[in-house]
């Protein structure tokens, strides 16, 4: 008891008996008026705990404590008494048990509610086997964050948003800050995983990208294929979407006039080959698939607009 008496007074929660019937400081430093205690709320407990700490369960104490008509606050001569620190320790304990169980049910439901929002927003890993692509790079979606080695999460419209959506932000913290590098995400279940017959569908490429700029996030280089976000077709199962980054050995990379007629079917080995392009120095995907084939998608209403899906 006297330890917590002694804290109390520390923190300025509780007035030492010298001080009569002076105003205590708050945590906050502001003066404020002497405590009333709630005698009726408190008497009896304060009779049981202090007959229980000196053997008399009975109540035999009753006696020997003054009646809440003769104290009734912590002025003089009250603030002397024996009981008075024993009193309002009944009542601050009181108090912080009250407000640590708000406290306790707030963060629960707080969690709870969390916990139940989460379960309708799933950030998904992807399997070990196509995990095995992700390695040092990371990709950046508005409200995803980085999504390199997930699923789009079937929730808040990702997975029709992301077919609007502007470039990622694509970053390299392994980057050389000396070197160039190239850009490349392609699309390898063009139109379908089962099906690849367009396989690699160009999405993106990049070259000339400074090693400086890619190690924070920034893509900025000749762009030889402009950014395309991903549309996979409805029906066509999940997409992956990958990206590679390059060292790049030689000057004036470019694009067939043949290559650049269309997207689909880019025989991307043989570009690779054509630069002496390697292993990549970092590469990673995600996989998401056509929003209409969502379980949760509602088919909309008539005379409302819907937006087409844009060809692979």
């Amino acid at each position: 008891m006297q330890m917590a008496e002694d804290i109390l007074l520390e923190k300025g929660l509780l007035l030492h008996p010298r001080h009569g019937s002076q105003s205590r400081l708050s945590p906050l430093g502001v003066h404020e008026p002497p405590l009333k205690l709630p005698y009726s709320q408190h008497w009896q407990t304060l009779i049981a705990s202090r007959a229980q700490t000196v053997g008399h369960p009975g109540g035999n104490l009753l006696p020997t404590l003054p009646s809440p008509e003769t104290c009734q606050d912590f002025s003089a001569p009250c603030s002397h008494h024996s009981t008075a620190l024993a009193l309002l320790w009944v009542c601050v304990d009181w108090t912080m048990r009250l407000a640590v169980a708000a406290l306790f049910l707030g963060l629960t439901m707080v969690v709870t509610r969390d916990e139940k929002e989460g379960d309708l927003c799933l950030y998904e890993a992807l399997s070990d086997t196509d995990a095995v692509l992700c390695k040092g790079l990371e990709v950046f979606y508005p409200e995803l964050g980085n999504i390199g080695c997930m699923f789009v999460p079937d929730c808040n419209n990702y997975r029709q948003k992301i077919t609007h959506w502007a470039e990622p932000t694509v970053k390299f913290p392994g980057a050389l800050e000396g070197a160039t590098y190239i850009l490349v995400m392609v699309d390898p279940d063009a139109p379908s995983r089962s099906s690849p017959k367009a396989q690699f569908w160009r999405h993106w490429l990049v070259t000339d990208i400074k090693g400086v700029d890619i190690k924070k996030g920034k893509v900025q280089g000749q762009e030889l294929s402009p950014y395309q976000p991903p549309s996979p077709p409805a029906q066509s199962g999940f997409h992956r979407y990958q990206f590679f980054v390059y060292l790049q050995q030689t000057q004036n990379i470019s694009l067939h006039s043949k290559e650049n007629k269309t997207r689909g079917s880019w025989k991307m080995d043989k570009f690779l080959n054509r630069f002496h392009l390697s292993e990549p120095e970092a590469s990673t995907q995600f996989m998401t698939q056509n929003y209409q084939d969502s379980p949760n998608y509602q088919t909309p209403r008539a005379g409302s607009s819907e937006p087409k899906d844009k060809p692979k």
